[in-house]
């Protein structure tokens, strides 16, 4: 029995043995990720490739632009001081070092339109994507989200610097450039009027100002007289918060879609049954907005990840020193208490969890913007990064020139009664948000 057990013993060491070896000369087999690990991995993928849509892809805009409008013609005539004077933006981390040195020291001649192009074909004008013959002309050009809702930070020269995605370009003369165009004829058709009326039009909205309800709605002007055009909105910060517009007409990804399809010209498919609706949205029922299907789609496969990272980017913080701080906590007390703004601008998203919108009457205004969507009413805006959409003003349409100017407004319609000081602390409250 003894000499059994040595025979077994011996077998199983020389298992054991065989096994190791097996075991250093074999590769382990591979280890499933974990799967919080799998979401970080297809978060990242997906945030890179939203960035990379959302400042270079043009959605088959170029078609719209260049083969309808043919604005490609116009951008090959001007240099780029008249593109930076439009609000056009550069990136200067697009630029050759040599370049970046040249401009830096006023060498490069920003009247000659061969410049322009050049800098186009680097991809360093922000939210404009071109195509460069082999001779050098320029033969299409298209734009990007990035074009209104990004900006530079000025560090190499006013207009040009690193990218601030995100960030309103209320520098931007949408109207102006488009109005470069040399053929407004089927903007002018598509809304029913003639082209000298579509000038008029685009010179009334002016820089950091878009009317995207005209090709739907028809309506130019208030009825003061004033642009129907409203400001263009920050892309930043929009994490948590349900609609997305002034007047709430849904979701970031929904208005993405809209814009890809309906402001942009590009190739997609969009589906919104309320633009049927010939009596509110006559331009749009006449042509076939409220649904639209294209066979070479390019804009719905890249909607996940552009709404991916629209909203991981956050809204920036105040410069130090921007604001009075003893001043701004003062001001938070009141906005959350006696002010009573946090009602509705809930920290920390300040606009409303939920269904964030209002009648005009309840914020004390007049309907006009609200009766063009079909909310019939306004989105309690959220608030953080308000020390990046000074220019232009406030409210959708820039009708209060500064912050102190809308608390007097709510001051005035809820009968606050709050004294000048607090007044000012609120404003430093909301500058430091």
């Amino acid at each position: 029995m003894t000499k059994y057990r040595r025979l077994i013993l011996g077998a199983l060491c020389l298992g054991l043995l065989a096994t190791s070896l097996l075991s250093i000369a074999a590769p382990a087999p591979a280890v499933e990720k974990a799967e919080d690990d799998k979401a970080f991995d297809r978060a990242r993928e997906l945030f890179e490739l939203g960035r990379v849509i959302f400042r270079y892809s043009r959605m088959g805009s170029h078609l719209f632009f260049s083969r309808t409008l043919q604005l490609h013609r116009a951008v090959r005539e001007i240099g780029p001081a008249t593109a930076l004077s439009v609000g056009l933006k550069v990136d200067a981390a697009a630029l050759p070092p040599e370049l970046l040195a040249a401009l830096r020291r006023g060498e490069v001649d920003l009247d000659d339109p061969a410049n322009t192009v050049a800098l186009i074909e680097l991809g360093a004008v922000v939210g404009v994507i071109g195509d460069i013959a082999r001779n050098g002309r320029l033969h299409e050009v298209g734009i990007t989200c990035a074009l209104c809702h990004s900006t530079v930070d000025d560090s190499v020269a006013p207009g040009i610097g690193l990218r601030l995605d995100g960030w309103p370009n209320r520098d931007l003369d949408v109207g102006a450039i488009i109005a470069l165009a040399p053929s407004l004829r089927p903007l002018a058709d598509s809304l029913g009027v003639d082209v000298a009326t579509v000038r008029a039009v685009l010179a009334s909205w002016g820089p950091g100002k878009f009317d995207a309800h005209l090709n739907l709605d028809g309506q130019a002007f208030r009825p003061d007289g004033g642009t129907a055009a409203v400001l263009i909105p920050p892309a930043f910060g929009l994490a948590g918060v349900n609609l997305a517009t002034y007047t709430g007409w849904g979701s970031v990804t929904y208005w993405n879609a809209f814009v890809g399809n309906h402001e942009m010209g590009g190739l997609g498919t969009f589906f919104d049954p309320r633009l049927a609706d010939a009596e509110q949205f006559p331009v749009a029922a006449a042509n076939g907005l409220d649904q639209v299907a294209n066979d070479h789609d390019v804009i719905t496969k890249k909607l996940a990840a552009l709404h991916f990272y629209q909203l991981a980017l956050p809204a920036p913080k105040p410069p130090p020193g921007s604001f009075d701080e003893a001043a701004a906590a003062r001001g938070g007390l009141l906005f959350r208490g006696r002010a009573e703004c946090a009602r509705c601008h809930v920290p920390p998203l300040f606009t409303e969890p939920g269904h964030n919108l209002h009648a005009p009457e309840e914020i004390g205004i007049d309907g006009f913007q609200a009766s063009r969507s079909p909310t019939g009413r306004y989105r309690t805006t959220p608030l953080r990064g308000l020390w990046t959409q000074v220019k232009g003003g406030f409210y959708h349409d820039g009708r209060f020139a500064t912050l102190l100017d809308v608390i007097d407004h709510y001051d005035g319609v809820f009968a606050l009664g709050l004294s000048a000081g607090e007044k000012r602390d609120l404003v430093e409250y909301l500058k430091s948000l």
